[in-house]
């Protein structure tokens, strides 16, 4: 606007001024090497103005032609953007429907053009994952990681899990370890940490970030005890094949004290011992622990199990604080206790006072074990009561019948509920 009004004033100017210097205007000589031009000063004003406007009108049909270049190529752009995100949206709505062939295709086609191509890469190499195609998923992984960059946690992310989907182990503790270095706070890293250390049983590596999984609300707190458990009983595992009853011990002596002082820790501690024949420190472990419960403290069944099992030389003084505790235990605890009771009454011979536990123990049907039966029929015989030990036999021998004879839902029922003592008997 301004260049045209610029070329009438200059126009105007001229056309008026030029009458006035008519008389008086002079000449304007332009000498080349061959050509000589003379032109009035009105005439080479009209020529400026009219090559001014030549330049202008060039310049303006250049202009409008590179700008309906540019608007034909954004038109082109924008239309391959919608479709990109229209067939992500699509692609989407197929994986969530488990149509993961017509996922990927719709999300990694136009993928460049979307507006995240990164994670439409990601997308279509997890929808690849999951109907199998392992090469595709890669591919896909290596377009997205020349896009991002190689230290792109969200790829990385997705590289792990998809790794883990497909049961590389290896690889995929590799690339968590490496996860952890860039981001060690992050769930979704903390989360895929824990199910691969988890399943690769590396528990020294998983042992390492625990608290910071606890730190981090990922986990409820029944599912992070749960982790915490196995864990600590896979350190124990992990201590006792590779180092033996000596490298067990020093491992548990240098843990903190937190962890020294968890008693369902230690009661793992003393079922390895027992494993391992290491009856003597396994004995004394026992005591510590029935030392800090104290007296109105529930002991726990797993507990009485380990003493079930013990054989130690003399167990004189964890003898007196399970009597003690019997004579003062609720109906819960009761047979719980008799059962260690008698076992340790065993060890020592007393059958007398072992057949009067376990007529406690038989006295609660509800809580036997499938080796108490036998156990208590032994005693009774060693006791000289012959006829208490054909009565407990007969008694199993008929409730043994009774199973047999009830519908087969009924059977079902009864398997299920005899499934935990049984776990506890072939652990025994």
């Amino acid at each position: 606007m301004f260049r045209v009004l610029f070329l009438m004033i200059a126009l105007l100017a001229g056309l008026i001024a030029g009458p006035y210097l008519s008389g008086q205007q002079g000449y304007v000589r332009i000498e080349t090497a061959n050509t000589i031009y003379e032109m009035s000063l009105t005439t080479l004003v009209i020529f400026f103005v009219v090559a001014l406007a030549i330049i202008y009108t060039l310049e303006w049909i250049v202009t409008r032609f590179f700008r309906l270049s540019s608007n034909t190529y954004n038109w082109f752009s924008r239309r391959k953007r919608v479709k990109a995100q229209r067939q992500t949206l699509e692609g989407l709505m197929k994986m969530n429907e488990g149509d993961y062939a017509k996922a990927e295709k719709l999300i990694g086609k136009n993928a460049k053009h979307s507006a995240e191509p990164v994670l439409n890469l990601i997308k279509a190499a997890e929808a690849a994952q999951q109907r199998g195609d392992e090469f595709s998923a890669n591919r896909y992984l290596i377009e997205a990681t020349e896009l991002a960059g190689s230290d792109n946690l969200v790829v990385e992310i997705a590289r792990t899990r998809i790794l883990l989907q497909q049961n590389k182990l290896p690889a995929a503790r590799s690339s968590v370890d490496s996860l952890l270095e860039m981001s060690d706070r992050n769930k979704e890293v903390l989360k895929l940490a824990a199910e691969i250390y988890s399943r690769s049983k590396a528990y020294q590596a998983l042992d390492g970030i625990l608290d910071l999984i606890e730190g981090s609300g990922l986990f409820s707190a029944e599912e992070f005890k749960a982790l915490q458990q196995e864990t600590e009983n896979g350190l124990l595992d992990e201590k006792m094949n590779e180092e033996g009853v000596e490298g067990l011990l020093a491992w548990w002596e240098a843990q903190p004290r937190r962890r020294r002082n968890d008693l369902e820790l230690k009661t793992a501690l003393i079922q390895r011992l027992i494993d391992c024949n290491d009856h003597e420190s396994a004995y004394e472990f026992t005591l510590e622990i029935m030392k800090k419960l104290g007296d109105n403290t529930p002991i726990s069944p797993e507990l009485c199990t380990q003493i079930t099992r013990l054989q130690a030389e003399d167990n004189s003084k964890l003898l007196k604080l399970v009597e003690k505790r019997a004579k003062r235990a609720d109906e819960s605890q009761r047979c719980c206790l008799n059962r260690a009771l008698g076992y340790l009454y065993v060890r020592n011979n007393d059958f007398a006072k072992a057949a009067e536990a376990f007529k406690e123990v038989t006295a609660c049907p509800t809580q036997l074990q499938p080796n108490d039966v036998m156990m208590a029929s032994y005693v009774f015989e060693q006791a000289g009561d012959k006829a208490a030990a054909e009565k407990i036999r007969q008694d199993s021998l008929k409730s043994a019948m009774s199973i047999q004879d009830k519908p087969a839902e009924t059977q079902t029922e009864a398997k299920t509920d005899e499934e935990p003592t049984a776990l506890i008997a072939k652990r025994d």
